[in-house]
C-alpha cells in the first residue's frame, strides 16, 4: 500500500488540463487555416472569370468553395489537436483509458479555442481577402456601389424608358375648360418627387411583406406609365416582373446564406472531429516507447 502512494500524490499534483499546450494548437490551428484561406482565395481569383465562356459556373464555384472550407477545417484542426496532445507533459500513473480522454478532450479544446480566434482575428482578414476578390472583379464599380441602395436598381428598372413620349395634347379651348377632366398620375409633374416616393414606396413594402399592397403597386404603375409613355397595361406588366424579379433575387441570397450556414456547420463539425482524432494519436506517440529509433505507440 505505501508504494503506490508517491504515484497517487504525482498524479495529483498534476493538472489534468494543459492550457499552454491548448493555446499553442489553438493558434497553430488559426494561422494555419488563415494561410489556407489566403491560398483558397488565390484559387478562387484565378478560377472566376466575368467572361462568360470562360471559369466555372457560379454553381461549381460555390460547392468547390464549401468543400474548400471543409478541407481547410479538417487540416487546420489535425495540426492544432496534435500539436496540443504532443506539447502537454505526460501524465505519470494515468490509466491509458483515462489518458486517451484527456487527449482527445485536449484536441477539442484546441479546437474551440481555434474557432474562437478565427472568429475575432481572422474575421478582419478574411474581409480583407473578400474584399480584394471583389475589388479584382468588380473594379471601381464595387466602390461606387457600396452606398447605393438596393432598391435604387428595381426603381431604375421601373422608370426605364420603353416607347418614345407620347405628344403633349393641345390644350382645351376655354369654352371646354368646364367640362375637362384631371388625368394626370400623381406627381407627374416632378420627376425627382415621383422617383423619391416610389423608392420610398418599395423599400417600406418590401421591408415588411416583400411585396407592393395592391394599392400600392396600382398607384407605381401609373406613375410608372406617366413617366415612361407605356400604357396602363404594360406599366402593370413592368411593375410584376420587376417585383418577382425582386423577390427571386431575395429568395437566391437566402439560399445562397443558408447553404453557407450548412459548409460552415459541417466545416466545424469535422475540424472538431478531426481535432479529437490527431490528439488522441499525438498523444499515444508521446507516451510511446522509443527502441533505438523505432516509436512504440502507447496502446489505444
Amino acid at each position: 500500500m505505501e508504494s503506490d502512494r508517491p504515484a497517487s500524490t504525482i498524479v495529483d499534483a498534476q493538472a489534468a488540463v494543459s492550457w499552454a499546450a491548448i493555446a499553442a494548437g489553438a493558434v497553430a490551428a488559426a494561422a494555419l487555416a488563415l494561410v489556407l484561406i489566403a491560398f483558397g482565395a488565390g484559387l478562387g481569383l484565378s478560377a472566376v472569370s466575368p467572361w462568360s465562356d470562360s471559369g466555372i459556373s457560379a454553381s461549381s464555384f460555390k460547392t468547390g468553395t464549401g468543400i474548400y472550407l471543409v478541407i481547410v477545417a479538417v487540416m487546420s484542426s489535425a495540426i492544432g489537436g496534435y500539436l496540443a496532445a504532443r506539447l502537454r507533459t505526460k501524465w505519470v500513473g494515468v490509466h491509458t483509458h483515462e489518458a486517451f480522454f484527456r487527449d482527445t478532450a485536449h484536441g477539442f479544446l484546441a479546437w474551440a479555442f481555434a474557432t474562437l480566434l478565427s472568429a475575432s482575428a481572422l474575421s478582419s482578414a478574411t474581409a480583407y481577402l473578400a474584399n480584394g476578390t471583389a475589388a479584382g472583379l468588380g473594379g471601381a464599380a464595387s466602390q461606387a456601389t457600396r452606398s447605393v441602395n438596393p432598391a435604387d436598381i428595381y426603381v431604375d428598372k421601373l422608370f426605364r424608358a420603353g416607347a418614345p413620349a407620347q405628344a403633349a395634347p393641345t390644350p382645351p379651348s376655354p369654352a371646354d375648360s368646364s367640362t375637362t377632366t384631371n388625368t394626370a398620375a400623381p406627381t407627374g409633374g416632378n420627376p425627382g418627387q415621383s422617383r423619391a416616393e416610389v423608392l420610398r414606396l418599395w423599400t417600406a413594402g418590401f421591408r415588411d411583406n416583400q411585396d407592393l399592397s395592391a394599392a400600392d403597386k396600382a398607384y407605381v404603375a401609373q406613375v410608372v406609365a406617366t413617366r415612361t409613355g407605356l400604357n396602363q397595361a404594360d406599366a402593370e406588366k413592368r411593375v410584376n416582373d420587376v417585383i418577382a424579379e425582386a423577390k427571386t433575387a431575395a429568395d437566391d441570397a437566402r439560399k445562397g446564406a443558408a447553404k453557407l450556414s450548412f459548409w460552415l456547420t459541417a466545416a466545424m463539425l469535422f475540424g472538431a472531429f478531426a481535432a479529437s482524432l490527431a490528439a488522441a494519436e499525438g498523444g499515444s506517440l508521446r507516451d510511446g516507447t522509443w527502441n533505438d529509433r523505432v516509436l512504440t505507440p502507447r496502446p489505444l
